[in-house]
């Protein structure tokens, strides 16, 4: 048995320089989608030693270990791929059946001096008694590459599924009922998806103005955009109706569950959003007093004014009844009156306090003259449905 302080130091990278002759270093992985940090990794197993052997895991493994995970790249691209690094000096397939020891029939063959590890390794325990079967050493590398920011296949994949251009969205009732602390059983959040896109090229909004763009930010980025915005204290309405796109009727809870949703073209060429001045902070205003009878009551309108099969004009009427209860607890909570500007209805978007406000017109005639008369600081917005969400 090896006494603990040999095993700590068995676990500690050799010094650079600290090369014995001949000695072979084994590292194994998915390797799925091939990076820097992967490459840095075998650079620091390799100067571990003179020869470096990477495994990678078979097609069939990972469908069998990683719950039917299909490989990004077909074995042999691989391979080859793996193979073409300048620190590697053999590639081997692992086919083995015990979960992170697929590699085990090339390790004994092989009887490497070093099994080189990431600190996140899962199976540390198993590949420990792996090595003592060959009287190999188990070491542990950092997993965070020192001359670059880290990534990960996860965020890689991530970033190639993230969308390209979102719509961002205007909320109408219910507002705050999804932040989870203040989510009520039997209650409805009901927003829109609006034009026009955003991406991170082009961003025809202003900064904080209540519109959904930290979640629609996080979205085009590759992350998990409700966790985000959760992350931040607030509600997972913005990434929500932003990635469903359509007007959409939530259930309020901890998080998104859609009740229904509906295209919104009673609601073409009768929005627009005026630019109030300052922006405003969503996080800073959550624990702020307001009538949470009153914001359940506007959501509960909403969705009633929206219900399929409704007409239009009284759709309209009902989804303008609904903001207009919205305004009212913005007003309750201390925000300035807006101007008018012959609306139907009017609110702060998002949490108010600044941003942007939503104005509902009967008419595009309406609608339109305002915006001509903004000056930039109004914007005609339409309702955003996309096939299977944002493009």
């Amino acid at each position: 048995m090896t006494p603990a302080g040999e095993q700590q130091a068995e676990e500690t990278a050799a010094p650079a320089g600290d090369v014995a002759t001949g000695k072979l270093v084994f590292v194994s992985g998915c390797y799925d989608i091939l990076h820097a940090g992967h490459v840095e990794f075998f650079r620091e197993a390799r100067s571990l030693g003179d020869r470096l052997v990477v495994s990678f895991a078979s097609d069939d493994v990972l469908a069998g270990h990683k719950g039917g995970r299909r490989s990004s790249l077909p074995e042999q691209h691989k391979a080859a791929l793996i193979s073409a690094l300048r620190w590697v000096d053999q590639v081997v397939i692992g086919t083995g059946p015990k979960p992170g020891l697929d590699f085990e029939e090339h390790f004994l063959r092989l009887r490497p001096a070093l099994l080189v590890v990431t600190e996140d390794d899962k199976y540390g325990e198993a590949k420990r008694a792996l090595c003592a079967e060959v009287d190999a050493r188990y070491v542990v590398l950092p997993k965070s590459p020192p001359a670059f920011e880290p990534i990960s296949t996860t965020q890689i994949l991530a970033n190639i599924r993230a969308p390209q251009r979102c719509p961002l969205r205007v909320d109408f009732g219910g507002g705050w009922l999804d932040v989870p602390k203040h989510a009520r059983r039997g209650a409805f959040v009901v927003n829109c998806a609006i034009s026009p896109l955003v991406s991170l090229a082009d961003w025809p909004f202003r900064i904080g103005g209540g519109l959904g763009g930290s979640g629609a930010h996080a979205l085009l980025c590759g992350r998990d955009a409700v966790q985000s915005e959760l992350d931040l204290g607030v509600g997972w309405q913005d990434p929500a109706v932003v990635r469903e796109t359509g007007l959409c009727v939530w259930r309020s809870g901890p998080r998104p569950a859609l009740g229904f949703k509906v295209p919104g073209d009673f609601l073409r060429g009768r929005m627009a959003v005026v630019w109030t001045g300052a922006p405003h902070v969503t996080p800073d205003k959550t624990d702020v007093a307001r009538d949470y009878d009153l914001i359940q009551a506007a959501g509960a309108a909403a969705r009633q004014a929206v219900l399929p099969g409704t007409p239009d004009g009284a759709a309209l009427a009902g989804l303008a009844a609904a903001v207009a209860m919205s305004y009212r607890v913005q007003l309750g909570e201390g925000m300035d009156e807006l101007p008018q500007r012959g609306e139907l209805a009017k609110k702060y978007c998002g949490g108010g306090w600044g941003g942007y406000a939503l104005y509902l017109f009967e008419e595009q005639a309406a609608r339109d003259a305002v915006v001509a008369a903004g000056g930039g600081d109004a914007v005609a917005i339409e309702p955003f449905l996309a096939e299977g969400g944002t493009d």
